[in-house]
């Protein structure tokens, strides 16, 4: 299981981004004290440290100068949104700069993109008797292949790496569709219609009033 540090001396913070990425299927610590931070690294081994700039004990700036021989993905995640800031981030060897507040569907979506770049992103992917083959791009239903177009295919990985958290249609048509939400909601209900019935989901996606969809599984 992929391994990863957040480093942010807000608990709350460290909190909503842990809830989400173990839903996504990582194994997340989390560390609120720069010092720790650095003892935590020397004893584990992490595939992806998420690191705040502004710290106790020591700045996360100092922290990336520790990390940057060991040659582990680091994403930003802080305050400071500065072009500066995020120059000297990236110039000392971050793979990503995330400005807070942050959506927490874009979180998970750059975490993806920064394990793929190092070749450690989980391609197989599963919820119940539903396997999801990301690389390859097929899907199975038991022992099923299950065909899905590409934007259902689109929807179900979202779906899975966001499990258990209300996504707005909006954020369903952006990712998705990659282009900007007008409105018109029947295009993403339409989809989302034809993927309940061909994963038998009928049960576990859910409706969320007013706002969009819901992948309930069970913790």
């Amino acid at each position: 299981m992929i391994k990863i540090l957040i480093v942010d001396d807000e608990k709350p913070i460290c909190d909503l981004i842990d809830l989400n990425l173990s839903a996504a299927g990582y194994c997340c610590q989390t560390v609120q004290d720069g010092g720790k931070a650095i003892q935590m690294i020397e004893e584990g081994n992490y595939d992806l440290i998420l690191l705040d700039v502004m710290l106790p004990g020591v700045d996360g700036y100092d922290i990336m100068e520790y990390i940057r021989p060991l040659k582990v993905p680091v994403i930003f995640i802080t305050a400071r949104y500065e072009v500066k800031d995020r120059v000297r981030g990236l110039k000392l060897g971050a793979d990503d700069y995330l400005v807070k507040p942050f959506d927490v569907v874009e979180l998970v979506a750059r975490v993806e993109a920064v394990l793929r770049r190092y070749h450690k992103a989980e391609n197989i992917l599963s919820v119940g008797e539903i396997t999801v083959d990301v690389e390859a791009h097929m899907v199975w239903r038991g022992k099923k292949t299950v065909e899905l177009t590409n934007k259902e295919f689109g929807l179900l990985l979202l779906f899975i790496r966001n499990k258990n958290v209300a996504l707005f249609r909006e954020t369903l048509y952006e990712k998705v569709w990659e282009g900007e939400y007008s409105g018109d909601s029947r295009t993403v209900d339409l989809h989302v219609q034809r993927l309940r019935k061909k994963l038998g989901w009928e049960s576990c996606l859910m409706t969320v009033y007013k706002v969009g969809y819901r992948l309930e599984v069970p913790q």
